[in-house]
């Protein structure tokens, strides 16, 4: 039987319930605490850390840190954006990219989170990865240069398709998106159709022939920062 548990996040009073998450609790209460390996519907990861939040004092991930009474969470601190920030610039610079002409620029969650962040010219040397790419499969793509590392394809294929079309091979710098098939995407049972097709942050899974269909000022985060749907929630 649940039971309601009352802690506090940047000093506001929330309220939620036993087993859920601080990001849960905080997603409810209306208060925007930024993710990117995180997608509603799939297991939590903490892989990220760009939703790392201080929890009496110490650094825990909201996705997967279950929330308990009388709790006290910083989320929104100058001190934790200069962690997100600097999360989110060494993920731009260990890939490739270029903005400027991305086809998912302007839906792209780590670009909506630089621009939330302020992020101007990471200070990190940029990597410039020549990684695979692979266009076997008539109606996907995948461009591994732009891999985040999230596993929100992996999981949402196994836990929401039922396929498991995807996983990681590698550690370390060499760790890379591959696919349960000797022949390449194309071989395994992954389609257009498939969650986890929707589920990439940034342009690695990409659906063909679909680029560029969307015009500017009409992209999801055009008008609206990342979060903003969260935080419109919040009650007044």
């Amino acid at each position: 039987m649940s039971q309601m548990i009352q802690f506090t996040i940047d000093g506001v009073e929330v309220t939620g319930q036993t087993g859920q998450t601080i990001m849960q609790a905080a997603d409810a209460a209306g208060i925007y605490i930024p993710r990117l390996c995180f997608l509603k519907g799939l297991s939590p990861y903490g892989a990220c850390r760009v939703c790392t939040v201080m929890v009496n004092g110490r650094p825990q991930t909201a996705c997967t840190q279950p929330i308990a009474n009388d709790m006290v969470v910083e989320n929104d601190t100058a001190a934790l954006l200069e962690v997100r920030r600097s999360i989110v610039e060494m993920l731009y610079v260990e890939g490739n990219h270029f903005c400027m002409f991305c086809e998912v620029s302007g839906k792209c969650e780590l670009q909506a989170l630089g621009y939330r962040f302020k992020m101007m010219v990471p200070k990190y040397p940029f990597q410039y990865p020549d990684r695979e790419i692979d266009a076997s499969h008539p109606d996907l793509f995948i461009d591994r240069s732009r891999c985040v590392l999230c596993a929100r394809c992996i999981r949402s294929s196994k836990e929401l398709d039922g396929k498991n079309a995807y996983g990681f091979v590698g550690r370390g710098p060499s760790k890379k998106i591959a696919f349960n098939s000797a022949e390449g995407l194309a071989g395994t049972e992954a389609s257009v159709d498939d969650k986890a097709a929707e589920a990439c942050p940034v342009g690695t899974i990409l659906k063909k022939d679909t680029a560029f269909r969307v015009p500017y000022g009409q992209r999801k985060y055009d008008a609206q920062p990342i979060g903003s749907e969260i935080e419109a929630t919040k009650p007044q």
